[in-house]
């Protein structure tokens, strides 16, 4: 047995904690818990950095030094002379274990070995390498979350290039609005997907697509429909190549390799560079140290190859994994349709959004009763707040010994600040604990560190995984002005969290979103989840009115079918935020519509609904799912009363 449990709280067995990587890992270091390991990383920042390269094999030429400058936070460089591959790290044994099995909503299921995705990346290598790829050429990928989509980024970090990507389900301008930015040299796309039991065409965007994208000098288009076409054809590239090994590019550690993009929700995305070496290191510490990930663990995490969670999942090959991709509705044919694939791939690490879990708690849906999840370890969280009756659930309907990994990172750092790790307990509604090697801390508005209130999310000290800079940001104006302008020589993430008094933390929202009634801060997170367990609500969004020199909470709920929002049920919401939080989170008004708006990773778009509701441009609808449903808010009379 993994946990125990005791008292709303889970903890690691001994037999758990002694068989795991990260005992293994810190069998020199003196340590009594978690806490006091990552007391370690941090007081030794660059010899833990250098024992996680040891430790976690990755191949390449460290160099000498690990850390260069380590005072100053923004401008610090880890590993200055180390040389790499990061398709090298991924692809290493190439042998006959299964590395990806691929499900589709369709009933699509394939599966390939490291051998197969070894071949397949090097025949797509061998025309990118003739076609005159190299370092620092962008590739991008139009692509669903298909194991073709795997094999292009490691064709193209193979030979040194930057691989971007976007899902399918962007609509022709969000394409533009981001891949116009970076000017790639290939686009690699599908004719067409599946989602929801309808087939939508790619094929028909392209022309309009290219036509603001001059500098891609070949397109190749992979089958997934059967659409016809006239573009360069994936299978034909398999076919027309002799290739059946790869020559590696060695690239710096600090040399870019993914290029992923802000939500966009405030005006055109901002371009975020990611380096080579600092995504891999910090990658395999999370999979191997705070995960537990060994080779043939089989780890699925539902995603887009837009978000920073399908660059984390695929890292995972680094650690010999064998992956689970999943495309298309996670509940087409039913609410338990990802868990169907769960139970018969026999998942260890089931990685899946707040969102999707918070549904499932909301329809009642007792996974236990109709599935065996006998090879279930943890449940990844992430996107939003995880909030404490969702544990609950969790515990009581999906596997009474699960351990629940909570993360909290983020596109900017394309990774976790906070995530779970197999020494520590869990505690309902509370994320483990920080990442090992980040010094993070929780500050007030003035810059002063806090213990026992919320406030903003920063790390005090350098760490390898920070963007290597914004795109085109040559001068690094922005990069300074996003992370580094308002805290001096500290970033700043821009999370609304709290420590708790097990050294864990809770995170009640982004810093943007945090409503200001009266000047007291309060996390959206914190209303949210006294919703979660009122029946009539399916969903909820929240945010602050400027009114009358203040501002004031603006509830506005979906609610489930056949149910009503009457005053009752207007009362019994605001006694219940009232009852389990402050006066000042009573919401001033309490509003029904029939949709909100959320980003393609299913994050609620608060920020857009403010914007809305105060009359400003929403900038980057592309951005968003169901742009459409914003009209809604500019129509509410409501709002402009008392």
């Amino acid at each position: 047995m993994l946990f125990l449990k005791l008292n709303s709280s889970w903890f690691p067995s001994s037999e758990s904690i002694e068989n795991s990587l990260l005992t293994e890992f810190a069998k020199n270091i003196p340590y009594s818990s978690y806490h006091s390991l990552h007391k370690w990383s941090i007081d030794h920042i660059p010899e833990f950095w250098n024992s996680v390269w040891d430790f976690c094999n990755v191949i390449g030429n460290k160099g000498a030094t690990v850390l260069e400058n380590p005072q100053d936070v923004e401008n610090a460089v880890f590993f200055p002379k180390a040389q790499l591959n990061f398709a090298q790290n991924l692809l290493q044994h190439p042998d006959d274990h299964i590395a990806i099995t691929f499900v589709g909503e369709n009933g699509t299921k394939r599966q390939i070995t490291r051998k197969e995705l070894h071949w397949i990346t090097a025949k797509i290598a061998d025309h990118f390498k003739n076609w005159g790829i190299a370092k620092g050429d962008r590739v991008a990928g139009y692509l669903p979350n298909i194991p073709e989509t795997v094999a292009a980024m490691l064709a193209a970090t193979s030979q040194g290039a930057i691989w971007t990507a976007c899902s399918p389900d962007f609509g022709v301008q969000g394409v533009i609005d981001r891949f116009s930015q970076i000017e790639p040299k290939i686009l690699i796309t599908v004719d067409g997907y599946y989602y929801n039991g309808k087939t939508f065409s790619c094929i028909e965007r392209l022309p309009e697509i290219l036509k603001h994208l001059p500098s891609v000098e070949r397109v190749v288009v992979v089958s997934y429909l059967g659409l016809e076409h006239n573009y360069s054809r994936w299978d034909q590239l398999l076919t027309t190549s002799d290739a059946t090994d790869i020559t590696f590019v060695p690239v710096n550690f600090n040399d870019p390799l993914y290029i992923l993009y802000s939500s966009g929700t405030t005006g055109i995305p901002k371009c975020i560079v990611h380096g080579v070496g600092g995504t891999l290191l910090k990658h395999l510490a999370e999979h191997q140290l705070q995960c537990n990930f060994k080779p043939a663990d089989r780890i699925f995490y539902f995603t887009t190859c837009s978000w920073m969670m399908w660059h984390w999942l695929v890292s995972a090959l680094a650690s010999r994994a064998h992956i689970v991709l999943f495309d298309g509705s996670p509940t087409y044919l039913n609410p338990t349709f990802l868990w169907d694939i769960a139970q018969e791939l026999q998942i260890n690490f089931f990685g899946t959004s707040a969102k999707y879990l918070s549904t499932l708690h909301k329809l009642e849906v007792d996974i236990s009763k109709t599935h065996n999840l006998k090879e279930l370890k943890a449940i990844g969280s992430t996107g939003s707040p995880l909030v404490p009756e969702v544990f609950d659930y969790i515990w009581k309907s999906i596997k009474e010994d699960v351990q629940i990994n909570s993360l909290s990172g983020g596109t900017d750092i394309i990774s976790c600040f906070v995530m779970g790790n197999p020494l520590s307990p869990v505690h309902r509604g509370e994320i483990q604990g920080p990442a090992l090697g980040l010094d993070i801390d929780v500050f007030d508005e003035n810059g002063q560190p806090l213990s026992n209130a919320a406030g903003e999310l920063v790390c005090k000290q350098p760490f390898p995984c920070r963007p290597v800079g914004f795109w085109q940001d040559k001068a690094g104006e922005k990069y300074h002005n996003a992370y580094y302008a308002k805290f001096s020589n500290i970033w700043h993430h821009g999370d609304f969290c709290e420590r708790t008094k097990n050294h864990g933390l809770i995170i009640h929202g982004r810093s943007d979103t945090t409503l200001n009634p009266g000047g007291i801060r309060i996390g959206t997170a914190e209303i949210y989840r006294q919703l979660e367990n009122i029946d009539e609500i399916s969903e909820c969004l929240a945010i602050g009115q400027k009114w009358l020199d203040d501002e004031r909470i603006v509830l506005f709920v979906i609610m489930k079918q056949e149910k009503t929002l009457d005053a009752e049920l207007t009362n019994t919401i605001k006694n219940q935020i009232r009852k389990n939080t402050t006066p000042r989170h009573v919401p001033a008004k309490i509003i029904a519509v029939q949709d909100l708006p959320r980003t393609k990773n299913n994050k609620l778009a608060e920020i857009a609904v403010r914007d809305v509701v105060h009359g400003r441009e929403i900038k980057n609808k592309e951005a968003l799912l169901n742009p459409e449903c914003l009209t809604i808010f500019a129509e509410i009379t409501e709002l402009q009363e008392a």
